[in-house]
């Protein structure tokens, strides 16, 4: 079997989730166990996409919409773009695995920076491409002057993710224009903006991705898993030019976006009271966490979105597994080869207070 195996699949490492809740219940034999380890929305889901769903449910014997079209409409007015520059996915990771698929050849280069969100690694390496890792700033965000000369005649590809997963961090307006000055405009670039509800809600010079669509080739991508709280529905979307979603089209799966799930995105598009109360909340547990782990003498690194790397300064594996045995589960930073480094969604205050004592104990005991 290994033999008709395409040879570049052998090399692609499986992208591990974060421990659902039920998973570590089950191993552990624990009741009360929180989930700090995914960057999901700490409040839930809107009231209205709740409501949406049970009033969908009767429906769901039908297939969905696949052109997505009271959602394409809904979101393009909010937007204030023209229907068909809108694609919808199985989550804004489809969304990158469907430009990939589309717009990178076998032994292509694709540019990427390291430490960032695995998914565009994966998916390029299924593609067969050649990836050129780009290093950050000491400061831990993009380094758009060093990823702009690692482009060849090659590149088919760029990866920015602003903000940044890990990191958190993010690239202002003006490293963003610099980056674009001048720049090929064949050179695909992908501005995932999966946090983007949280960057814009906090700072001032967070760039807006869509101000650059006049640029051919640049594709947004954004997500209802984070601010929107719909990660367990799966539903993202991408935005670009009529011709660049145009080809996109003919690789998207039909079906891909679920009923339930355009009917919750649809309403919660109409929640601005929830999102708000959402960004709001976000950003005073945050601080609460900051002047926490200050307390504590632990490093960290301020965050635009709703999670924050921890370094812990011991093993991060270690630390990992000492917080799940207390019921707290969060993600090691091994996979993105900081070793010392762990990652925490922001929670409740309840689930925050929770973490910083467990925290505390694991870190004093190792």
């Amino acid at each position: 079997m290994r033999k008709r195996v395409r040879s570049n699949i052998l090399n692609v490492k499986n992208y591990v989730p974060g421990k659902p809740i039920e998973e570590v219940q089950r191993e552990l034999g624990l009741k009360d166990v929180i989930k700090l380890a995914s960057n999901e929305n700490c409040l839930g889901p809107s009231p209205k996409a709740l409501a949406a769903i049970r009033k969908s449910l009767k429906n769901i014997n039908r297939y969905p919409d696949s052109s997505c079209f009271y959602l394409r409409e809904k979101l393009a007015k909010r937007l204030k773009v023209d229907p068909v520059t809108l694609i919808f996915g199985n989550g804004s990771d489809e969304i990158i695995a469907m430009a990939v698929r589309t717009f990178v050849g076998d032994g292509d280069e694709v540019v990427i920076a390291k430490p960032t969100f695995l998914i565009y690694e994966i998916v390029s390496q299924l593609q067969n491409a050649n990836i050129k890792f780009v290093p950050l700033t000491k400061d831990l965000k993009h380094d758009l002057r060093a990823m702009r000369k690692a482009i060849t005649d090659k590149t088919s590809m760029v990866f920015i993710a602003n903000p940044d997963n890990p990191t958190g961090s993010y690239v202002s307006k003006a490293a963003l224009d610099e980056f674009f000055k001048g720049l090929r405009d064949d050179i695909i670039v992908f501005l995932d903006e999966a946090y983007s509800e949280f960057a814009k809600y906090g700072y001032n010079d967070y760039p807006d991705g869509l101000k650059y669509l006049y640029r051919a080739g640049v594709i947004v991508s954004r997500s209802f898993s984070k601010a929107y709280g719909l990660a367990g529905l799966r539903i993202g979307y991408g935005i670009s030019s009529p011709e660049t979603i145009g080809y996109m089209e003919r690789v998207r799966d039909p079906f891909n976006v679920n009923l339930l799930a355009q009917d919750a995105a649809l309403a919660s598009l109409d929640d601005k009271k929830f999102l708000n109360k959402t960004l709001g909340h976000v950003e005073a547990e945050k601080k609460f966490i900051y002047k926490s782990l200050d307390k504590l003498g632990i490093d960290f690194v301020e965050s635009a979105t709703n999670f924050i790397v921890v370094d812990v300064k011991k093993d991060s594996k270690d630390v990992y597994k000492a917080l799940m045995k207390k019921g707290v589960i969060v993600r090691d930073m091994k996979a993105w080869g900081w070793d010392t480094f762990i990652r925490v969604t922001v929670g409740t205050r309840t689930e925050n207070e929770r973490f910083i004592s467990a925290l505390k104990k694991v870190t004093d005991n190792l």
